[in-house]
């Protein structure tokens, strides 16, 4: 039996400390950084990480309905979407992912542009 992504990279904990990593970039990012103002990141990094483990081929945690309606008030373009996935790419390379795995991951991120997605630019 093949292993998921989330089973090979360690699970959760190894999740967790990725997902850290990412909003570390996304906070510096002129961007994206607003959008998190007076966030509890806390609890945001452990939404985060279900859903990244989610596109791993972990547990899954998140309907569709429900991330369209928790990103429906914020406004989110697609140049704020691509740069999102663009800092997660970047921040799975610096935990050495392989390309492949990240293509992969990308590409499931990419599959809920749709529902993220509320702005025209």
């Amino acid at each position: 039996m093949k292993r998921s992504l989330f089973e090979r990279y360690g699970g959760f904990t190894s999740v967790s400390k990725v997902v850290s990593a990412f909003y570390d970039k996304v906070l510096e990012s002129d961007r994206l950084s607003s959008f998190f103002e007076g966030v509890d990141m806390r609890r945001l990094i452990d939404h985060q990480t279900k859903f990244i483990s989610t596109l791993m081929g972990g547990p899954s945690s998140y309907t569709h309905e429900q991330l369209e309606r928790a990103h429906a008030r914020l406004g989110i373009s697609d140049s704020s979407f691509n740069e999102s996935a663009r800092l997660l790419a970047e921040t799975l390379e610096d935990f050495d992912y392989d390309e492949s795995d990240i293509s992969t991951i990308i590409a499931e991120f990419t599959r809920y542009k749709r529902v993220i997605v509320t702005k025209d630019e």
